[in-house]
């Protein structure tokens, strides 16, 4: 890491810093403490699950696999780390990175899982199911205060400058996994290959993944989160679709891109090409204060304009959008909060904590947010030949193409997905 990149670090913890203890002193905090987290094992196995460590204290530390530790937060003291790393032979125990960051807290390295510390009134956030049994916490601390948490989450709306250089690493680390794949495809090679080829240039195992990487040949590429790898090639190749993403100092990657095979109809190019302009064109519209329900809308009437001018319906762009044709070709959200979660928290809350629920007519919508300087956004339109949705359409007399949805069918869908900062002018797309 950059000297740079140090100094944003040490920065952001000490704003993180100061911006939690005005909230323990607005709830009359004199100890906060963030759990880790842990991995529980399988039912009936003693294999454990792959493990990611709670979002806040990721916030704080940039370690995003750190188990049974803890953070302690108390007012006019340096936060106090206390890293479970107990001598083992059976596996590698936590290593604390000789960073300077370190330095910006009190470390205590535990050989054996330990009770927080806490003096006062006190609370602890965290997965605390597990530790019940065996940690008394209740007995002298609030457990994970929801109006707490919910300021906490969003603290991690707005990202810092470090946050977002962490996330443009995140992006050109997976930006490398999408060219392989790409090459991959084109290599003739199956859904495996083309994740192996990933996992290899992004230089990650699939345990460290942020989310399970959609690898989508044909008509897999419409399953929205398709979750198989089949092993052997496709005799026809249509399309490719690549959902997949990149942790860097547990800040998340999420890219899309689709690809035309060989064997693609002539119009299924076209339409990548008209998604990746309609993509482009939403970017243009995002600057502060715009609502990212507005920059849905837009993209259902591009959509709309798309399946025009591709002969796909021969109807107005108003009717596609209020017939609910354009949702029928695609049924997700334009996009979502980015940051620790690839799905960051607080993207269906107001500012001051209170609901702020996707709409009926947008279910899937997991942005509701206005957008401001800092906050960093998915932008994924998407345009599907998902039967299951589009058998409705055809019992009602749209003026749809059926003749030529059925020949796109075979490629099953179109996903692009870029990453993008919202800036005081407007945005930078951090995907480039």
């Amino acid at each position: 890491m950059s000297a740079t990149l140090y100094q944003l670090q040490r920065d952001h913890i000490q704003a993180l810093n100061h911006a939690y203890q005005a909230r323990m002193a607005a709830h009359n905090l004199d100890s906060l403490a963030i759990y880790s987290g842990h991995a529980n094992n399988h039912f009936a196995d003693d294999h454990a699950t792959s493990f990611q460590s709670y979002g806040h204290f990721i916030h704080w530390v940039g370690m995003a696999d750190v188990q049974h530790s803890w953070l302690v937060i108390q007012p006019h003291q340096r936060p106090q780390l206390y890293l479970y790393a107990p001598a083992d032979f059976w596996h590698l125990p936590t290593q604390l990175p000789e960073e300077p960051w370190v330095a910006e807290f009190d470390v205590h390295l535990c050989s054996d899982k330990i009770t927080p510390p806490l003096t006062g009134h006190a609370a602890v956030i965290g997965d605390l199911k597990e530790l019940a049994s065996t940690t008394p916490l209740a007995n002298v601390a609030t457990l994970h205060p929801e109006g707490l948490v919910r300021e906490l989450d969003e603290l991690r709306m707005v990202k810092s400058a470090y946050e977002v250089a962490c996330l443009r690493e995140a992006n050109r680390l997976a930006i490398a996994g999408h060219q392989a794949a790409n090459a991959a495809f084109i290599g003739a090679s199956a859904e495996l290959d083309v994740q192996l080829a990933y996992l290899g240039a992004s230089r990650q195992r699939e345990s460290d993944v942020p989310y399970q990487n959609i690898i989508g040949l044909n008509e897999h590429a419409g399953v929205l989160h398709y979750q198989r790898y089949d092993l052997s090639a496709p005799k026809r190749r249509y399309s490719l679709l690549v959902d997949a993403g990149r942790r860097f100092r547990g800040y998340c990657a999420d890219i899309t891109r689709t690809y035309a095979g060989p064997d693609a109809p002539s119009e299924f190019g076209e339409l990548i090409s008209a998604m990746h302009g309609l993509k482009d064109e939403l970017i243009t519209h995002i600057v502060p204060g715009i609502e990212f329900l507005t920059l849905h809308e837009q993209m259902h009437r591009g959509l709309a304009d798309i399946l025009i001018s591709h002969g796909l319906y021969q109807g107005s762009a108003e009717s596609a959008v209020e017939t609910g044709v354009t949702r029928a070709f695609c049924p997700h959200g334009l996009g979502h909060s980015l940051g620790i979660q690839v799905h960051d928290v607080a993207g269906l809350r107001q500012p001051d904590g209170s609901p702020s629920p996707a709409p009926d007519t947008h279910p899937a919508l997991r942005l509701t947010r206005t957008l401001q300087a800092g906050m960093v956004i998915t932008i994924e339109p998407g345009l599907y030949f998902i039967p299951m949705l589009l058998a409705p359409l055809r019992k009602k007399p749209h003026p749809i193409d059926w003749t030529l949805v059925d020949r796109l069918a075979v490629c099953g869908g179109i996903r692009i997905e870029d990453n993008i900062l919202v800036t005081e002018g407007g945005s930078e797309n951090l995907t480039l």
